[in-house]
């Protein structure tokens, strides 16, 4: 398990935002009991966030599982961005999600190989659990990356509340699929977007599911997630490339079988299942020894597991990873 010891020149939680953002917070998650299937909310719930409607979050716990890297702003995390539900332009998303995307009500389904099944509202399905800041590398198979200090739930943790069988070698996630709101859904004809079959689907094997660095992310920068960027909740998988850590997550489903995955069957001899940052084993159409990370002007190298090897290495003890693109 990583576990880092910060030093004075380490990057705290209160530096990444000005102070006056991480005062006066207003809670984020509700504090009542796991709520039973099929919670309603009342319609006047707050639904779209426009970005300047974002609310900071209180009480973010401090995580030994950060990076003391720079961090990328706050401007180009949310402006950049591959949502191909809203688009296909790194813009697209920003210009379209904060109008479009509503954030409540809001609800997860937990399927498949688990004892506790059923439809949650999200402020429930997540209340008392330790809300927690992680600043993690964040690596796209397109060679940029980014440094986002994360604010969420690690995934285990809710896996834990789901009591998944002995059958449940897998778990997959789907994307909301509404085409009202995500107007890629409703492409038709011969272009790339039509050609998805949605909803967007990911997958984690069991073990990778329940590492300490996987994450559900409910936020970022000290504030509530931006539509552009997941909201309400995405996975966050910071050794992967970053198609895998899903967005606007609405379905959470234990299987025995590996799932199939969105980008694994549009193509896949460019997109595994696996996804793990190698730099060793090129993209088929380009290098993935380097990466130019947002807001700098040289390249760097890109480091296996996206520097997280220490940690994840032993998951795939005897696996060729040359052929687990």
């Amino acid at each position: 398990m990583l576990i880092k010891k910060r030093r004075p020149s380490d990057v705290l939680p209160s530096e990444i935002t000005p102070e006056s953002i991480y005062r006066d917070r207003r809670r984020f998650l509700k504090t009542s009991a796991l709520a039973a299937a099929g919670t309603i909310l009342a319609p006047d719930f707050v639904t779209a966030k426009p970005m300047e409607a974002l609310e900071s979050l209180d009480g973010l716990a401090d995580s030994a599982f950060s990076t003391d890297e720079t961090l990328t702003g706050y401007e180009e995390i949310t402006t950049y961005n591959n949502f191909y539900e809203f688009g296909t332009g790194k813009e697209d998303p920003s210009s379209l999600a904060p109008k479009r995307l509503e954030h409540r009500p809001w609800t997860i389904t937990i399927s498949g190989e688990a004892d506790n099944t059923g439809e949650f509202e999200i402020d429930d399905f997540l209340s008392g659990l330790t809300l927690e800041e992680r600043i993690y590398r964040l690596r796209c198979v397109e060679a940029w990356s980014m440094v986002i200090p994360w604010a969420g739930v690690s995934l285990a943790s809710v896996i834990k509340r789901a009591a998944p069988t002995s059958k449940a070698k897998y778990v997959r996630f789907d994307t909301l699929y509404d085409p009202q709101v995500m107007p890629a859904q409703a492409a038709r004809g011969f272009s790339f977007l039509a050609s998805i079959d949605w909803p967007y689907r990911e997958g984690l094997r069991m073990d990778e599911a329940v590492h300490p660095l996987s994450f559900l992310a409910t936020g970022l920068y000290g504030k509530e997630m931006p539509s552009q960027n997941g909201a309400p909740i995405r996975l966050v998988v910071p050794w992967k490339y970053g198609f895998k850590s899903i967005k606007s997550i609405v379905r959470i489903h234990f299987q025995e079988t590996q799932p199939e995955t969105t980008w694994a069957q549009l193509a896949p001899s460019e997109y595994g299942f696996y996804a793990n940052v190698n730099p060793e084993v090129n993209h088929p159409r380009w290098s993935q020894a380097e990466e130019r990370r947002i807001g700098e002007l040289f390249k760097r190298d890109t480091l296996m597991f996206n520097g997280y090897a220490d940690e994840v290495a032993p998951l795939y003890a005897g696996m060729d990873l040359r052929a687990q693109y």
